[in-house]
């Protein structure tokens, strides 16, 4: 499946507020998941294998890596706990990073909401304004991630512009 996400990752130096804020707008919670991301190498954009307690993905996508609200063009598969994809994929393009997190997942009508507990790095929050049919688009996306960074008070030197795998890979200190 295919889609267009609008998103914006951020340190989290408050992860009770957030979890206040979200629970004063009645966001669903749809649980914690312990989540392994494997990244393969690819010539463009990332192609990573999510293996989770609840969410079970192989993601390709591509976005530039910029701080504040950012358009992702997403493509979604979902996979089954145990999957042999890992091996395949790992023996056929091999592999450049993993991610070890736990995950809150929660949700405000096509919102999503993610603290997260990233091994190595320390806690953040993201947020993800998702159209899955291309009817919502891209500047009502960017409105939705601004407005919930406003509620959030996630402020500018909060924003990361590039992945967990990143701050991983290049040994970038988690901000205290």
């Amino acid at each position: 499946m295919e889609h267009l996400n609008v998103e914006i990752k951020a340190h989290c130096p408050d992860a009770a507020f957030a979890r206040t804020i979200l629970q004063q707008a009645n966001a669903r919670f749809v649980g914690e998941d312990h989540q392994i991301d494997t990244y393969f190498n690819v010539p463009s954009g990332r192609l990573k294998l999510r293996e989770g307690n609840i969410e079970n993905h192989l993601i390709f996508y591509r976005r530039s890596d910029m701080p504040g609200p950012k358009t992702s063009e997403v493509s979604l598969l979902e996979t089954k706990p145990n999957t042999p994809l890992k091996a395949f994929l790992t023996n056929a393009l091999g592999t450049w990073n993993e991610v070890d997190k736990h995950r809150e997942i929660y949700f405000v009508d096509n919102v999503k909401f993610h603290i997260d507990r990233v091994n190595n790095l320390g806690e953040f929050l993201e947020i993800e304004a998702i159209d899955k049919d291309h009817t919502l688009g891209k500047e009502y996306l960017q409105e939705q991630c601004r407005f919930w960074m406003q509620k959030l008070n996630i402020q500018a030197e909060d924003l990361l512009s590039v992945s967990y795998s990143d701050l991983l890979e290049n040994k970038i200190p988690a901000k205290k």
